[in-house]
């Protein structure tokens, strides 16, 4: 494009999260000037900062501690650290953040991308100002295409006392100083319903709150009531269909803080600190959208094509700013895609089939359609399942709670969705997504050889116990 000289850039991107930082590197390694603003001090967006990375590390810190897969064995008391501090935990999250900093950083450098730490606004649809912190004064600068990539921050209800200190954000959650004797939990989304189960591991009482009947209702009814039975036996108290009427900070006559929830139903619970979850927003505010004809809903979220063009053509968007399905991993499709449309380069589309993941404890992940779908749509379906109680694996682990579901068409035997809930979920469900991608059958799973003992079996046990639903004449059976 002869014209892009006029320009400093020719691409620029806003946000250094997985989109952003994917966008980047796709342009550079097309042989473009590119640059990247992040508004942070370091790189990598709420998703190494306060998000996903740090929220995922927490996790695993807290079941290797507390022992958590070995309390079947050893009992109920036996934890790898018996006193566990907020310290203890963030050790671990420290260092997984910087790494990847580290990483995230490097790859921009070797590709020559720009790093600006400032804040961008648009001055109009091609010129972006950035204001520098401490001092730094501000400077113009031009980009052919421009991609925003702001992601979102906590959605905040006005009536709620935030304060980090006993009253959080999922933003700030990390910060605390001890780990809370209790916990009220408010919303029972992805994140709220991952911190609850992260808490409930530890040992601490938690109260999960949420004005919705269900919990999470795009996830497999089944796979959700066996993590919600397990989270009750954790002690946590689930309260559905509830609505906050108000919270208060109370101080007793001993110095000790704690919070006090009131329910609109007249139910009243205290608690050492509340999470306050309630959704994320699109971080558009000061980027003075309007300067370059662009307008964010309600929401502070962006609507795109499928090429993730705004409706100022040269103008991208891609990640959480544009709402569903708002993950990390397709985020990063999403960046690539983005520059790739941007200066024509031949590409894949973005797969609709894409694995979905919960950070629970149990952990849960699906590809495909769930049962109430199937049902929904009249399609005939049958399904397999496998407990882990039946795996090897499972009993060497400690994990005899799982479960792994296979759905498949009745008549053209297609797998048609895999639901998991338990331990290594996240990566069994990548065979499940690649058998489903290229059209397969349960017979695949029937016919072929798994490592012994691996949970991978379960998807062959779970094969055998759908084809024994339905009979077969072509595919052996196991009683």
């Amino acid at each position: 494009m002869s014209d892009d000289l006029t320009f400093d850039y020719d691409l620029v991107v806003i946000g250094s999260g997985p989109g952003g930082h994917r966008a980047a590197i796709q342009a550079a390694k097309l042989g473009r000037r590119v640059a990247v603003i992040e508004k942070r001090a370091s790189i990598g967006g709420v998703c190494l900062h306060t998000g996903t990375i740090p929220s995922k590390t927490l996790r695993q810190a807290a079941l290797r501690l507390s022992g958590y897969h070995d309390q079947d064995f050893y009992g109920a008391s036996h934890a790898y650290r018996q006193k566990i501090t907020m310290k203890d935990l963030l050790f671990r999250v420290d260092q997984v953040i910087a790494n990847e900093i580290d990483v995230a950083m490097h790859q921009l450098r070797r590709n020559d991308v720009a790093v600006f730490a400032a804040t961008a606004s648009f001055v109009d649809a091609h010129t972006l100002e950035l204001a520098f912190a401490d001092g730094g004064g501000t400077k113009r600068i031009t980009a052919h295409f421009v991609v925003i990539a702001v992601g979102t921050v906590t959605t905040k209800d006005a009536s709620v006392p935030f304060d980090g200190k006993t009253v959080f954000t999922s933003d700030d959650i990390l910060t605390m100083d001890r780990l809370p004797a209790s916990i009220a939990v408010i919303g029972a989304g992805v994140i709220g319903l991952e911190y609850a189960c992260i808490f409930a591991a530890l040992g601490v009482r938690v109260t999960l709150i949420d004005r919705h009947p269900q919990i999470l209702p795009f996830v497999d009814r089944e796979i959700m009531d066996l993590l919600v039975h397990h989270l009750r036996e954790r002690r946590a108290t689930i309260r559905l269909g509830e609505s906050v009427a108000g919270i208060d900070r109370r101080t007793d006559a001993h110095g000790a803080s704690s919070v006090h929830v009131r329910l609109a139903s007249g139910k009243e619970l205290s608690a050492t600190c509340v999470l306050h979850s309630i959704g994320r927003t699109g971080a558009t505010d000061g980027l003075h959208l309007e300067r370059a004809g662009l307008a964010a809903d309600d929401r502070g979220r962006l609507v795109v094509d499928p090429e993730f063009r705004t409706r100022v053509p040269h103008v991208f968007a891609v990640g959480d700013v544009v709402g569903f399905p708002a993950l990390a991993s397709t985020s990063m499709e999403q960046g690539r895609m983005a520059a790739c449309h941007a200066f024509g380069h031949p590409h894949e589309v973005i797969p609709s089939l894409f694995p979905y993941g919960i950070y629970s404890v149990p952990g849960i992940s699906m590809v495909g359609k769930t049962e109430e779908e199937l049902t929904k749509a009249n399609v005939p379906y049958e399904s397999g399942r496998a407990s882990y109680r039946e795996i090897a694996r499972g009993h060497i682990l400690g994990d005899r709670t799982g479960l792994l579901k296979l759905l498949f068409h009745r008549e053209s035997r297609k797998i048609l969705g895999v639901h998991i809930v338990g331990a290594e979920s996240y990566e069994l469900i990548h065979i499940g997504q690649a058998v489903m991608a290229f059209g397969g059958t349960i017979d695949y799973f029937v016919n072929t050889v798994f490592n012994y003992p691996t949970f991978a079996e379960a998807y062959k046990t779970a094969a055998f116990d759908g084809v024994n639903r339905v009979g077969t004449e072509a595919s052996p059976s196991m009683s």
